[in-house]
């Protein structure tokens, strides 16, 4: 069983997170960055830019580009995968785009590529919330100018229960996965993609309750940012 008496086998209740780390600014060269642990998950992010779109034929002329690639390491799974894209990496670098395009003031920047790279070094489920999570850090971090902080999370269903989070067992194990991206100012949907099974009632709570962890995941991404770029007082 995934839940026994409202306690899921990793010990958490049903609307607990795992554990969670995020820093920004780690990589030196890049022009933002940030190093997420969520779980068993470890995550790296990077964005470079804006920077002049080349080939000069893929410019647009009035925004910037916004290509994001998300990429599993080899090592990062217990069966070694094989390096390069696939269909699936494909797929999340695609939405992952998509998701940051919405809140990045790109109109800015026209003529311009923003590029965001995503690098899971360790997956244990819930790595596409846990890549556009990263990234919205690093693109802070790179200055570049957003209208929110976009945050994901996932909720699901294990044994009839609709739970927040799903661990590595619970995710292959479980009923449904719903990943939800979202802009936590006013609660926009940026992302909203689901896997399995949930009825009409389940899907509505597990949407509220990964809105209500995305918002908690907020306040560490600010955090974050607060301990990077905080000053300290000279005694």
């Amino acid at each position: 069983m995934l839940i026994k008496d409202g306690i899921r086998m990793d010990g958490r209740k049903p609307d607990e997170l795992r554990p969670i780390k995020i820093e920004a600014g780690v990589l030196y060269r890049a022009d933002g960055s940030c190093y997420l642990e969520w779980g068993g998950n470890k995550i790296m992010a990077a964005v470079y830019g804006p920077r002049e779109a080349l080939p000069r034929h893929i410019q647009d002329p009035t925004k910037a580009i916004v290509n994001a690639r998300y990429n599993m390491a080899s090592f990062s799974v217990e069966e070694r995968k094989r390096p390069g894209p696939d269909r699936r990496s494909t797929e999340i670098s695609k939405v992952t785009s998509e998701a940051l395009e919405s809140v990045i003031f790109t109109e800015l920047f026209p003529r311009t590529t923003i590029d965001v790279c995503i690098e899971v070094l360790d997956a244990e489920a819930g790595t596409r919330c846990a890549g556009i999570t990263a990234a919205a850090v690093a693109l802070a971090d790179a200055g570049i100018p957003m209208r929110d902080l976009p945050v994901a999370c996932a909720a699901g269903k294990i044994d009839g229960t609709v739970v927040l989070d799903l661990s590595s067992e619970e995710d292959k194990e479980g009923e449904a996965d719903l990943p939800v991206a979202i802009a936590p100012r006013n609660e926009e949907i940026l992302l909203l993609q689901m896997d399995g099974h949930l009825t009409y009632k389940e899907f509505e709570e597990a949407l509220d309750l990964a809105i209500k962890g995305c918002k908690e995941v907020a306040k560490l991404q600010r955090k974050a940012l607060l301990n990077k770029y905080k000053t300290f007082e000279v005694e």
